[in-house]
Parts: C-alpha cells; structure tokens; sequence
C-alpha cells in the first residue's frame, strides 16, 4: 500500500467524467487500498479516483477518518438515485487545499454502488455522509465544490488559486 499524491485544481483530469469500472481485480484492489491511505494520509473524508490522477468510477469515504472500524465505504460506479432537502455547510477539498466556502447540497441521497466484492449496495446518507457522497461522485463526473460558488467568492479563491500558481506554490 502506498500514499499517492493528490492532484490538485488545475490538472485537466479533475474535469473530465470518469470511467466505469468494468473489472474487479488485483490492480483495482490495490488502488483502492492506496487511496484510502492517501485519504487518511491527507486526512480526508473521502477521495475519489480522478484526485491520485485515474479516471476510474471509483470513490473512497471514511468520515472517522480512520478513527472508527467499519466507518470505511468504498464505492465502486456509485450513482446518486435520491436526494432530497437542503443543508449548506462549509465544504473543503483535497485538490483544492486551504480552501473552504459555504455550499449548499442534499440533506439526505441514497446511492447505488458496488463494494469492492463486486456486490451491488445501496447506502442513505444524512448530513455529512450526503455531502461527502455527493461531493465524490460530483469528482467522478468532473466536477468541484466551487462551481457552485458564485461571484465575488468563486473570483477571491480563483485569484489566490492563479497567485499561488504564479509563485510556484501551487500543482
């Protein structure tokens, strides 16, 4: 098992939706075990394949941050088949470091995937687990946090964002 590194804003693999998973074997067992390294290593909540740089249908959740045995969820071709209410929170990302807005998601989803045994699940999530779901799965479609930010707050982080990259501090 390995820590990976973690892609960051910028790099073209974040925006592109991702890939199914159409096998279950060793490799992808083994990229599994390395991304939730790379997530408690982070630490994170949650990861999603496209954020180490593969584009595979592929996400990672531990909101015990590895705390917690049995906390851990991997989601193998997850699909959002509910949502309902609304919470806004202050939301943060691996790929976007040391920045964290207020965005607005579902209170409550289930979701449909696979387990790593090649099972088919379902899982409903409240509060957090909602949000990191569907944060995760907004990844493996080729989205981010901030495209639901608006005006004066998505321009402040996208200048700190070209700043940073300037300086070489950034990517």
């Amino acid at each position: 098992m390995a820590v990976l590194p973690i892609v960051k804003y910028g790099d073209p693999v974040l925006r592109d939706a991702t890939k199914p998973v159409t096998e279950i074997d060793e490799a992808l067992q083994k990229l599994i075990d390395d991304m939730v390294d790379t997530m408690y290593a982070a630490p994170g909540v949650g990861l999603a394949a496209n954020q180490v740089g593969v584009s595979k249908r592929l996400a990672v959740i531990d909101l015990s941050v590895g705390k917690r045995p049995g906390q851990l969820h991997i989601f193998i071709n997850p699909e959002m088949v509910e949502a309902e209410g609304e919470i806004t929170e202050e939301e943060g990302c691996l790929s976007i470091p040391d920045f964290v807005e207020v965005v607005t998601r579902p209170e409550k989803v289930k979701v449909r995937y696979t387990d790593r045994n090649g099972e088919q699940r379902e899982i409903r999530g409240e509060g957090l687990m909602a949000r990191a779901l569907c944060h995760e799965i907004d990844h493996l479609n080729g989205g981010l946090f901030i495209d639901y930010l608006r005006g004066f707050k998505k321009e402040r982080i996208m200048k700190k964002i070209q700043k940073l990259a300037k300086s070489g501090m950034w990517g």
